[in-house]
């Protein structure tokens, strides 16, 4: 089974690239499964409902999000719309929204999504990794492809949830930061782990947002409305390749295009 998963998507300009290049890569590379963060697609922050339906235009299974989510009013009615549409499941439940499913792929045979977030340096919320055992046992009942969206801030907490789920998911990609990260491997026990897949969007920018206003929020110490950059704008990606049977990685590519 062949799967692609696109960081996370950053304002307009971030959904237009991937409308641009996701359709040649799905017929590229043959994929099955198509997983799309989308937490920042709306103007940097949160997702509309506009532009979940154009990441399901492009042919996504599922969309996955992360702390973002909760900073524009109506995601929270998207995500209590569509099943499909995930939250980091370590959010309390009266939130609404679901942090993991499993696709039907028909003759593919089925596949899980799983949505978690970290705690260092971020909300504290549910133990990301007792949350994350009990939802790969729950989504194992009907299949061993279990793909991880572990939204983290912290680069130790998501190498050690690598490690943590190593033999017992698919793949374990870290999303958040918006910088892409150089360590895509395959773990010993089959896992295929990257700390941080990257944004995509513009990277002429202080994680998908303009310069002038992050500079001065950190050289002035005072709030400045973030604006969403336009230039210099890439696609991330992580591309598995799983056996279905066992759930373990066979290959696995960090896709970033342009290159740098």
């Amino acid at each position: 089974m062949n799967i692609l998963f696109i960081g996370d998507i950053v304002g307009t300009p971030g959904l237009e690239i991937a409308e641009t290049l996701v359709p040649g890569l799905i017929k590229k590379h043959d994929v099955d499964l198509l997983i799309v963060n989308g937490e920042n697609v709306t103007e940097g922050k949160g997702i509309a409902e506009e532009h979940a339906k154009r990441i399901f235009a492009l042919g996504a299974h599922v969309i996955t999000t992360g702390n973002h989510v909760w900073d524009r009013w109506d995601s929270r009615k998207v995500l209590g719309s569509d099943r499909r549409i995930l939250r980091p499941l370590n959010y309390p439940r009266d939130n609404g929204g679901n942090g993991f499913i499993v696709v039907d792929l028909g003759e593919k045979g089925k596949a899980g999504v799983l949505n978690i977030q970290g705690r260092v340096y971020m909300q504290a919320i549910d133990d990301p990794f007792r949350s994350a055992e009990w939802a790969v046992g729950k989504i194992q009942e009907e299949t061993r492809i279990v793909f991880v969206d572990f939204h983290a801030d912290a680069t130790a907490e998501k190498m050690a949830m690598g490690w943590f789920l190593d033999g017992r998911v698919t793949a374990v990609a870290g999303t958040h930061t918006h910088t892409p990260t150089g360590d895509k491997r395959i773990l010993p026990r089959g896992t295929a782990f990257i700390t941080d897949v990257g944004m995509t969007g513009p990277y002429d920018s202080v994680l998908g947002m303009k310069k002038e206003a992050a500079l001065k929020r950190l050289v002035l110490g005072t709030p400045h409305k973030y604006e969403v950059a336009s230039n210099d704008v890439r696609l991330c990606g992580l591309l598995v390749k799983a056996d279905p049977a066992t759930g373990k990685a066979l290959a696995a590519e960090h896709i970033i295009f342009p290159a740098f």
